[in-house]
């Protein structure tokens, strides 16, 4: 089999559906699964692919790896979109004013501590696999579970801060508290599975070596561990592979990176694997179905408008006569600010803009006059659910093109927005610019220019086809000093992973969240109606989500302490 998701596991879902609408910690009853059954080599590996499958969540819109909501709505990349009554549960999460019940965050916080659940269950079964087991396949599949668990807490962690931490040894009685730092749990289990993990894999999706580097370099980041995770980044960048064995590096065009028929590239460290026609959508991308224009059948998806770029977005990309970005973020003042068809109906005459844009822009969003991948020109409000409610802009990155109906996506649900695109939880480009970072905290600017250059190079191969537009894009000369350099590599992070879900946990770590998610609501506010009005990010609580309150009513509040403010 080509991808884990390829295979439809019912021994998995069967055997390893943990109840999380009692307790995430409760594991459901097993089936009629004899345990030779789930301690031989294909029982093994049947509990590492139920692993697996959790990084797309369980199906929900809020539960997969992409973080689209939490990453990218909650840090200015883009608004809810569609309309106030649609999923309204969202509502509350993009204006920083979520409540502890929101079965959004629930949805979040059961999807991943299932994932834990899952991981655990694998290494549990590997303390009395079947003799036949080979010993290095057993290495191989413990790697990977800790690799999987490593990811999940990371989740955790950035998202909740710190939650309950069990592990395979945990007796599923005694009560677990939340009052333990999740950082070292997290760095074990990614340096356990870098040493432990091979270059190449027998599957396509599957972690190898360089992914657990990457993301104990990652760890690092987050904790501003700055030397450790120049020594793996480093590593990675320099000798990594993908799981094939292909040297990791950057795919000649920008927007192959988001395309179905290019998954598992040379710049995909890890990914969470998407597919279609499997029978079963929930095989494909299910966290992305309602992302696509409201374009009836004149677009992709026919459905349903959400995550729609915002406007103080678009405007990041405007690039002065030099083709380097604004970063004094005068990008959103009258006259820099992206012409845009905003209160015109599609039969108004409208000029897009013509002045110097970052190509990136044009894959990543939809805007009216501007070709959308091959579906044509997009319409402008034609194309829009609530123009005056989320903006001009349709979201489209992860899309599917017309070519690919039906290969790139399933068409058998109720929506063709069931895509076989991956979402690449490492992407190279990310390491890149992880690594610039390190490097610049370092005060070893020039590296760090010279991996933010490699970006913004490949960028210059991004300009689209058929369009009028002015794109204008070039690396970065000589850094003036630190500080320079540091606006430089966050700028870059904001255009080159936008929409990935990452913005809003690189603002908390970089301690700017507070001014820079202000300054984005009161912006947005401007122009649309009423999403933001009196919305406010606050220090101190919206760093972080509240644990769901159920959680802490089944344990006890001496047991799960929420997190301050909520």
């Amino acid at each position: 089999m080509k991808h884990l998701t390829k295979t439809i596991l019912l021994l998995i879902i069967v055997l390893l559906h943990f109840d999380c609408q009692d307790n995430f910690l409760e594991v459901a009853p097993a089936s009629s699964l004899s345990f030779n059954e789930l301690s031989s080599k294909e029982g093994l590996e049947g509990a590492l692919i139920g692993a697996y499958s959790m990084l797309m969540g369980r199906g929900g819109f809020y539960a997969d790896a992409s973080n689209w909501l939490w990453g990218s709505v909650m840090g200015g990349d883009a608004n809810k979109g569609s309309s106030a009554g649609d999923q309204a549960v969202a509502n509350e999460i993009q204006t920083f004013n979520v409540q502890s019940g929101n079965p959004a965050v629930l949805q979040k916080y059961q999807a991943l501590y299932e994932g834990v659940a899952r991981a655990n269950t694998t290494l549990k079964l590997l303390q009395n696999a079947d003799k036949l087991v080979a010993e290095s396949d057993k290495t191989r599949i413990a790697a990977e579970a800790r690799f999987l668990r490593g990811h999940y807490y990371f989740e955790l962690k950035k998202i909740f801060n710190n939650t309950p931490f069990v592990d395979e040894q945990w007796d599923e009685v005694t009560p677990v508290r939340n009052d333990r730092d999740l950082w070292p749990f997290i760095e074990a289990d990614f340096q356990f599975a870098y040493d432990r993990l091979p270059a190449v894999q027998p599957q396509t999706g599957r972690a190898n070596k360089w992914a657990a580097g990457a993301y104990l370099a990652k760890t690092y980041l987050y904790q501003n561990k700055f030397t450790e995770a120049k020594e793996l980044f480093d590593q990675v960048i320099s000798k990594g592979v993908t799981t094939s064995g292909e040297p990791l590096d950057l795919l000649p065009e920008y927007p192959d990176a988001f395309r179905s028929i290019h998954d598992n590239s040379a710049e995909s460290l890890f990914a969470a694997q998407a597919a279609v026609a499997t029978g079963s959508v929930f095989n494909a991308n299910p966290g992305m179905v309602l992302n696509f224009p409201f374009a009836g059948t004149d677009g992709p998806g026919g459905c349903c408008g959400f995550f729609q770029p915002s406007l103080e977005l678009a405007n990041s990309f405007r690039t002065d006569a030099a083709g380097l970005p604004l970063l004094d973020n005068t990008y959103n003042l009258p006259g820099l600010a992206l012409t845009t068809d905003l209160g015109l109906a599609s039969d108004e005459a409208f000029m897009p803009d013509t002045g110097n844009l970052d190509p990136r822009l044009d894959h990543s969003i939809g805007r009216r006059g501007i070709p959308f991948l091959d579906w044509g020109i997009h319409p402008g409000r034609n194309w829009i659910r609530d123009q005056a409610y989320a903006g001009p802009y349709s979201p489209k990155k992860f899309s599917y093109y017309q070519s690919g109906i039906g290969v790139e996506n399933d068409v058998s649900a109720w929506t063709p927005g069931y895509t076989a695109v991956n979402y690449n939880i490492l992407r190279f480009a990310d390491v890149l610019l992880m690594a610039a970072e390190t490097e610049i905290e370092l005060d070893n600017l020039e590296q760090g220019r010279a991996y933010i250059n490699r970006v913004r190079t490949r960028a210059q191969n991004a300009i689209p086809a058929d369009s009028d537009s002015r794109y204008v894009i070039n690396p970065y000369p000589p850094f003036g000093n630190q500080s320079e350099a540091r606006l430089a590599v966050r700028f870059e992070r904001k255009l080159e992973l936008a929409l990935e879900g990452h913005r809003f946990y690189d603002l908390v770590r970089w301690g700017i969240a507070e001014e820079t998610l202000n300054a984005y609501l009161q912006y947005e506010d401007q122009f649309l109606t009423p999403p933001f009005a009196g919305a406010r990010f606050t220090a101190g609580k919206n760093e972080y989500l509240p644990i769901p309150q159920t959680e802490i009513d089944l344990q006890g509040a001496d047991v799960i302490v929420q997190n301050r403010g909520y």
